[in-house]
């Protein structure tokens, strides 16, 4: 098992009781591979916030990355809702069992919820526009000009990313092949058109002149 290092990239992990357990959580559902995008997409999260001199909550930030793919895990995974969401309700529950306020459960529950919509996300309260960075980041590549080469290669090192561009579509899309109509209206229909031959797109054109309107 990967033992966390206290500091990656100058970046400083968290190591309270609610980011152990977080942490916990994400090994014993997620893989070795989502483990590692989940904290490079925290480190990549936590880079920009330093730069950028943006104030945000360290074990906030690392709880929305670890609980931000979780929704794609069969133990979190629901019959019907998109995976952010499942994520997000996740975490929600979580925190809410460590008995923390209203506010910081919206927080967390919308950093992860939009961690897959470009922009919403980045208008909204730092960490979930930092997450969504984060997540951009690692998965394509967004902002790498911004990420010095010692910090990409420390990062990379103790978070391999293990043919990452080859895997991780088929993750996402195993995440939700069971629900393709969830991906209705965001980026994860592209995921479902590239994994399915001949997959059928709805189309919001066909909802607006379908609907019951008799004009």
């Amino acid at each position: 098992m990967h033992v966390q290092p206290k500091t990656v990239a100058g970046i400083k992990i968290p190591d309270s009781t609610i980011a152990r357990q977080a942490t916990e959580l994400l090994r014993e559902h997620g893989t070795e591979f989502l483990y590692n995008h989940s904290i490079r997409t925290f480190l990549f999260a936590s880079l920009n916030g330093e730069q950028k001199k943006i104030p945000y909550d360290p074990e906030l930030l690392y709880v929305s990355s670890a609980f931000h793919d979780l929704g794609l895990t069969p133990h979190y995974s629901s019959p019907d809702k998109r995976f952010e969401i499942d994520g997000a309700n996740a975490a929600r529950d979580f925190l809410r069992s460590h008995g923390l306020p209203p506010q910081v459960l919206q927080l967390v529950w919308d950093a992860v919820a939009l961690h897959t919509s470009p922009g919403i996300a980045e208008h909204k309260e730092a960490e979930v526009a930092l997450l969504n960075y984060g997540v951009a980041l690692d998965v394509v590549g967004r902002g790498y000009e911004h990420l010095s080469e010692s910090h990409r290669e420390d990062i990379i090192k103790q978070y391999p990313r293990t043919d990452f561009k080859k895997t991780i579509i088929p993750t996402f899309f195993e995440g939700f092949k069971h629900k393709t109509d969830t991906t209705f209206g965001n980026m994860n229909a592209d995921i479902c058109a590239f994994m399915i031959p001949d997959f059928q797109r709805k189309n919001f054109c066909d909802f607006i002149l379908q609907s019951p309107w008799s004009e």
